[in-house]
C-alpha cells in the first residue's frame, strides 16, 4: 500500500492572532481562518499558530487544534503539566465549546443532534467519512439562530442558515461532515460539499468560527468562559 503524500500548501496568513487572556499558566487565543494550528511537514508550511507563539513563549503546547479553515477560540498550555491537565479535561468532555456557522440553504429544523460515528477515508485523504462499522462515535448538537441569505457581487446571494454548533466529541473535521450529513454543508467547505455553484462567486473561507470556550482552569479552579463574535 502505498503511503499517503499531503500535497496541500498554504497560500500566506497576514492575519495576527488576538490574545484574549493571559496567565503564567496558558493563553486564551483567537486563530485566523487560513493558519494552520501545527506547522506541516512540508517546509513551505511552516507557519502556523505554534509557530508563532512559542517564539514569545516558549514551551507552550496546543491543548486541541482548529482546522485550517476555521477561525476562534483556542486555549494554549505554557507548559507540559498544565497541557496533561486540560488535555484530561478534553478527554472526559468537560470543556463546552460552541461554534457558529453558515450552512448552505434553508435547514428546516430549528434544532436537533447529529448522531454519527466518523472514520478516515482511505481513499481520500484527508477526507473523513460517516462510518457505523469502523468510525469512532460522534454527536454534535445544532440550533438554529436566523436564516437568511449571503450577499454574493452583482446582486446575487444564496439562501444560509446561521446556526450554534455544539460538538460533544472531537472528532477531526466532525462538524463539517457532520453537516453534510444533514444535507446543509458549512458555506465555503472544499472538503464536504460547501463550494458555490460553478459561475458564482467562491467564498473567500469557511464560514465555522468557534465563538465560545468553557473550562476550568488547572491552577486557580476557576470556571474561565470566553467568547467573540462570529467575523461573518
Amino acid at each position: 500500500m502505498s503511503a499517503i503524500i499531503d500535497t496541500f500548501i498554504a497560500p500566506p496568513c497576514h492575519d495576527e492572532i488576538a490574545i484574549l487572556y493571559q496567565d503564567d499558566h496558558l493563553l486564551v487565543i483567537s486563530k485566523p481562518s487560513g493558519l494552520l494550528s501545527l506547522s506541516g511537514k512540508n517546509p513551505q508550511n511552516l507557519d502556523s499558530v505554534h509557530h508563532r507563539l512559542v517564539r514569545d513563549f516558549p514551551g507552550c503546547t496546543l491543548v486541541h487544534r482548529l482546522d485550517f479553515g476555521t477561525s476562534g477560540l483556542m486555549v494554549v498550555a505554557r507548559y507540559k503539566a498544565i497541557n496533561a491537565a486540560l488535555s484530561q479535561q478534553f478527554s472526559q468532555r468537560s470543556v463546552t465549546k460552541v461554534y457558529q456557522a453558515l450552512l448552505c440553504g434553508h435547514l428546516p429544523q430549528n434544532q436537533g443532534v447529529i448522531d454519527a460515528a466518523i472514520a478516515k477515508d482511505p481513499a481520500q485523504f484527508p477526507r473523513m467519512v460517516i462510518c457505523d462499522r469502523h468510525g469512532k462515535p460522534a454527536r454534535s448538537g445544532y440550533q438554529v439562530m436566523a436564516r437568511g441569505d449571503y450577499p454574493l457581487t452583482q446582486g446575487e446571494s444564496v439562501p444560509v442558515t446561521r446556526v450554534r454548533l455544539l460538538p460533544e466529541t472531537g472528532r477531526t473535521h466532525q462538524l463539517r461532515i457532520h453537516c453534510q450529513q444533514l444535507g446543509h454543508p458549512i458555506l465555503g467547505c472544499d472538503l464536504y460539499g460547501g463550494r458555490l455553484l460553478p459561475g458564482t462567486e467562491q467564498v473567500a473561507r469557511l464560514m465555522l468560527h468557534a465563538s465560545e470556550l468553557r473550562f476550568v482552569h488547572p491552577v486557580s479552579g476557576e470556571t474561565i468562559v470566553t467568547a467573540q463574535d462570529s467575523p461573518f
